[in-house]
């Protein structure tokens, strides 16, 4: 028997006290349902502007929206953000490995990496990257202090797009070192213990039960970061590099049609964002398996659920 099977059972009144008079009042809400009306009638507002206003010009945005040079501006976002996110994530792990270590020169490397690229702006980055061949003509490959095994040129090795992966992808390292750190640092210190009580190898509980634990605190602000780069490569039109924003701000200064063209920009980033926003609801349901009893259904799940309870009122309704 357990304590809640122990628990005296609440009677239910008998019939005829004065609870069988009380009228039951279902619960009014009207500060809801203003907030309610109001949020509506500013929503339909902002529909009716969009729709009515001629000067939006959704002709032109319609016709541009899946122009060829438009699309491979798109292609091109989506190819930089990437390859700077797996090059940003994968050395800032290592250097929150570093960090974490008990050796002070690499946690004063790796404090001294995060210190410098987060205080200079990534668009000085950019152009120092870019201007590298001005610092050095060729880079070699050998032993260090050593004879050069081979050479390769600067200005043919890092163009527009090699500037742009370097600046965004160590840019990137600096943030993603404290992400990492701060999601392996969330696990309970008794993991680590427990683990290494059991005998468990070192890199077996890296991988088996810290990483697992510390995704869930991972994966939402390195989505966020994902997203900032998706928008962040705007920011190598410096480099006049044909990724999205370049390649409408050149059709806007030919065609003058400036807004419907920033409109175009706006659609196609909304578009990138919610299809990782979904990737990200889903990799934060895997993780949470073990932190949760059941796990938050799917937007599928959901849409199913809400048309059974729909279609089980009507029926009730009806009948």
């Amino acid at each position: 028997m357990t304590l809640l099977d122990a628990r005296p059972e609440v009677a239910a009144p008998p019939a005829g006290t004065p609870y069988d008079t009380l009228t039951v009042v279902p619960a009014r809400h009207p500060g809801r349902w203003v907030a309610t009306a109001l949020v509506a009638v500013l929503l339909a507002m902002v529909v009716h502007s969009l729709i009515t206003n001629p000067r939006w010009e959704w002709g032109i945005v319609g016709a541009y929206l899946t122009e060829r040079s438009i699309v491979h501006g798109v292609l091109t976002t989506i190819e930089l953000t990437l390859i700077t996110a797996v090059l940003g994530f994968a050395l800032g792990t290592v250097l929150a490995l570093m960090r974490l270590s008990r050796s002070p020169l690499l946690q004063a490397v790796s404090w001294g990496y995060t210190w410098v690229f987060r205080s200079v702006p990534l668009i000085l980055q950019l152009l120092l990257w870019y201007n590298l061949a001005y610092l050095y003509k060729s880079l070699d490959v050998g032993i260090p202090f050593g004879p050069s095994f081979f050479s390769f040129d600067t200005l043919s090795l890092i163009d527009k797009f090699g500037a742009a992966i370097l600046g965004l992808g160590l840019h990137q390292a600096a943030y993603s070192a404290e992400i990492v750190r701060a999601g392996i640092l969330s696990v309970d210190q008794g993991q680590h213990e427990a683990a290494a009580s059991l005998g468990i190898p070192r890199r077996r509980q890296a991988t088996r039960i810290v990483l697992p634990q510390a995704m869930r605190s991972i994966v939402p602000t390195a989505v966020n970061e994902v997203i900032g780069l998706f928008k962040g490569t705007s920011i190598v039109y410096v480099l006049a590099l044909g990724e999205l924003f370049y390649t409408v701000s050149v059709i806007y200064g030919r065609t003058q049609r400036v807004l419907p063209m920033l409109v175009v920009a706006a659609i196609w980033y909304v578009v990138l964002t919610t299809v990782v926003t979904v990737i990200q609801y889903y990799v934060e349901r895997y993780y949470a398996r073990g932190a949760v009893r059941t796990l938050p259904p799917t937007p599928l799940q959901r849409l199913r659920g809400n048309l059974t309870a729909g279609l089980t009122r009507v029926r009730g309704i009806a009948r």
